[in-house]
């Protein structure tokens, strides 16, 4: 692999393109103290094999093992059989990587076939392309397609209830472009978003509602598409919680134009944040907008079954006006872990995992209700938000106990300081509700008390 390094001149003519006077205004956002500490000058010096495992070991020792956490807002717990990552991390799968001549890798191409397949059986939608970076920058490629397909129009309507990662990552992929404006459409009482007037829709190429939202509340997506395509406007649907989409009302039969999700709920593990894997579905009359790229099956001259790149939107493949998007990877294995969770658990299975998650959630619910009260009374699936005096201390206390109590809303929405966003899935069992509401209850309200005082 060739290394070569840019010119002063090219890289002077880079900055004048993007509007950056140096390489360091274009990093002057991230904080001072993040960039001192990214020299590469105070790294530590090497370890032999020995005394790398002992440092290994003792940070590993650190970890506490019988933490407990009810948090959700995004990435979810969820029990993954053995058979996925055993399947998942055969030999044929070892290298995902976007083939450059697709059709030599049949393998590669069948399952990005099924995981195709089951993503648009799950979203109820027509077509679903071959899987995105995660969830928050799908829903931003799901906002520049609608200004694909409704020119002319300069607003984005975005949910203030959609979750502010999403949020923010839109407004990242916007901020480049001109004459378009973001606006944000409030959540009401019952934690979900009141459609916006009928002017707004007039002047804007979509809608993107939370699918449940952030608060775990499940917007009326079938009322919103109806008045939303009332005004030749396009609805998005955002799901952080795919596992949702096995018991609801599909965005597809909801009447949704574009809905997007992450996959992490679908058979990957948590960790630190990663990896997130973005479902990505929309109408089949809008194909030709698509970001990302497509694979099909077909039949060769002698009549059997095979698979082609069908449709490869981005430009590496296509003229670069042409190009609907530069995703340069289809997340292959993450694709294929997910597909393999699908398959093994199938519709069925998966809607009592779903089911099971319902009851969870209403019985912490349940559980909770002497310490505090439900902040929004729409429905919800696994996550709920709970209304207590000095939640943050409370949750403080918790965590002292080893159980991480939820979320604190304040930190995303200040209107909502005293509130905590709790999630419940199949791994909390009774006991652990019983821990976190004790936890939660008389004890910590004592405790925050005389926190309190000493304040």
């Amino acid at each position: 692999m060739r290394y070569t390094p840019h010119t002063s001149a090219e890289i002077a003519a880079m900055l004048r393109a993007i509007g950056a006077e140096s390489v360091d205004a274009l990093l002057a956002h991230v904080p001072e103290a993040l960039r001192a500490r990214a020299s590469l000058a105070a790294l530590p010096g090497g370890m032999d094999e020995r005394a790398m495992r002992a440092e290994l070991a003792a940070l590993a020792a650190r970890n506490r093992a019988d933490g407990l956490a009810f948090l959700g807002a995004g990435a979810y717990p969820h029990f993954i059989p053995a058979a996925v990552e055993q399947i998942a991390g055969r030999a044929e799968f070892a290298t995902a990587y976007t083939p450059y001549q697709p059709e030599v890798s049949q393998g590669t191409l069948q399952a990005t076939f099924e995981f195709q397949s089951a993503i648009a059986a799950l979203t109820g939608m027509e077509v679903a392309n071959a899987g995105m970076y995660d969830g928050a920058t799908a829903a931003a490629e799901a906002v520049l397609m609608t200004q694909r397909l409704r020119p002319g129009r300069p607003l984005i309507l975005v949910a203030r209830a959609l979750h502010p990662h999403y949020r923010q990552v839109i407004a990242t992929y916007l901020a480049g472009i001109k004459d378009v404006e973001l606006v944000e459409v409030p959540y009401g009482p019952d934690g979900a978003t009141p459609l916006p007037t009928a002017e707004q829709l007039r002047r804007a190429s979509c809608l993107v509602l939370g699918y449940p939202n952030v608060f775990g509340v499940v917007e009326d997506l079938t009322r919103a598409a109806e008045v939303v395509h009332g005004e030749d406007c396009l609805l998005v649907s955002a799901t952080a919680e795919a596992l949702a989409l096995a018991l609801l009302r599909t965005p597809g039969a909801a009447g949704v134009d574009v809905a997007i999700a992450e996959g992490q709920s679908l058979g990957l593990p948590l960790g630190y944040g990663g990896p997130g894997l973005g479902l990505f579905a929309s109408r089949e009359r809008f194909v030709r907008s698509l970001p990302g790229r497509l694979v099909g099956e077909t039949v060769d001259v002698h009549g059997r079954r095979g698979y082609v790149l069908t449709l490869a939107t981005r430009e590496q493949h296509i003229r670069r006006e042409r190009a609907t998007s530069n995703i340069c990877t289809n997340q292959g294995l993450c694709a294929v872990q997910v597909v393999v969770y699908l398959s093994l658990l199938g519709r069925h299975g998966l809607a009592s995992v779903a089911e099971r998650n319902l009851r969870g959630a209403h019985a912490l619910a349940e559980r909770l209700r002497g310490v505090g009260t439900l902040r929004f009374s729409g429905p919800y699936f696994n996550e709920l938000v709970l209304s207590l005096p000095d939640a943050r201390r409370r949750w403080q206390h918790a965590l002292g106990q080893g159980i991480v109590a939820g979320l604190p809303l304040g930190d995303w929405y200040p209107e909502l300081e005293d509130t905590l966003l709790l999630c419940a899935t199949e791994l909390h069992d009774a006991a652990a509700m019983d821990r976190l509401a004790a936890a939660l209850g008389a004890d910590a309200a004592a405790s925050a008390a005389r926190a309190g005082d000493r304040a």
